[in-house]
C-alpha cells in the first residue's frame, strides 16, 4: 500500500515512515508543505495519504485546504489528517464529503501502532476513522440526551463513530451482532443498502447527525 505524507516535523514523519514501512507499507513520498503535498499525489498515485492540519508557511489550515483540492482533483482520494488537538471545525468539513475514504487523528494516536495502522487501512479501504477523543467530547455535551442512553449504547454509538463494523464492535465490548444491530435500529436513521467500502462511513454520519438532532454541537456539521 502506497502513502504520502505531508508533515513539516523531520521528528514525526521519520517515525512515520518507520513505522509504516515496519508495518508492511511503501512510503512513496514525504513533503513539508502543501504545494509539495500535492504534486507527489500526482506523480505516486498513493492509495493513501497523511496529512498534517498546519503546515509552512503560516500553520494554520494549509494543509486541510491541500488535502480537500487533492480530493476534488482525484474524488475518493483517502486521506488521514493529523493533528495535535481536536478541532472540530476541520473535522466536520471532512466529514460533509459524503465519499467516505476520510480519517481525523490526533498525533499521539500515531505511538499506538495497531490502532494507527488499522485506522490508516480502514481509510485506505473507503471508511472512516474519527478520533475517539472527538466523539468523545460529541457525547460530553451538557445537556444532550445522549446522556440518557444506556452506558452500553454510549459505548456502542462512541465506536460506530469512530468508523468500526460490526464485528469490531462485538469483540471489544464482548457482545453480539444482536446487540450492536439493537443499537443501530433504534438511535440510528436506516441508510439504503450499499457497498462495504461505503457502509462504515454512512454509519458514522448517521451517528453524528443523531448526535446534533439531540442537542450536539453545531460546530461538527
Amino acid at each position: 500500500m502506497r502513502v504520502v505524507i505531508a508533515e513539516d516535523s523531520v521528528l514525526l514523519s521519520s517515525g512515520l515512515e518507520l513505522l509504516l514501512r515496519s508495518q508492511g507499507f511503501e512510503v512513496a513520498a514525504i513533503t513539508d508543505d502543501a504545494p509539495g503535498f500535492l504534486a507527489a499525489v500526482e506523480t505516486h498515485r498513493p492509495d493513501v495519504t497523511i496529512v498534517d492540519v498546519r503546515l509552512p508557511p503560516a500553520f494554520r489550515d494549509e494543509g486541510i485546504r491541500a488535502a480537500l483540492r487533492a480530493r476534488r482533483d482525484r474524488p475518493r482520494l483517502p486521506v488521514l489528517v493529523l493533528s495535535r488537538y481536536v478541532e472540530q471545525g476541520y473535522a466536520g468539513r471532512l466529514l460533509s464529503d459524503t465519499r467516505g475514504g476520510i480519517g481525523y487523528l490526533l498525533k499521539d494516536r500515531v505511538s499506538r501502532v495497531a490502532e494507527f495502522t488499522d485506522a490508516l487501512r480502514r481509510v485506505a479501504a473507503g471508511g472512516t476513522a474519527m478520533d475517539p477523543e472527538v466523539i468523545a467530547q460529541l457525547l460530553a455535551v451538557r445537556g444532550d440526551p445522549v446522556g440518557t442512553l444506556t452506558p452500553r449504547e454510549r459505548e456502542v454509538l462512541a465506536l460506530m463513530a469512530e468508523g468500526h463494523d460490526n464485528a469490531t464492535l462485538a469483540q471489544r465490548l464482548f457482545i453480539t451482532d444482536n446487540a450492536v444491530h439493537k443499537t443501530h435500529r433504534q438511535h440510528l436513521p436506516q441508510t439504503r443498502p450499499v457497498g462495504r467500502r461505503q457502509l462504515g462511513h454512512r454509519r458514522v454520519l448517521a451517528v453524528l447527525a443523531y448526535l446534533r438532532s439531540n442537542g450536539g454541537p453545531g460546530g461538527i456539521a
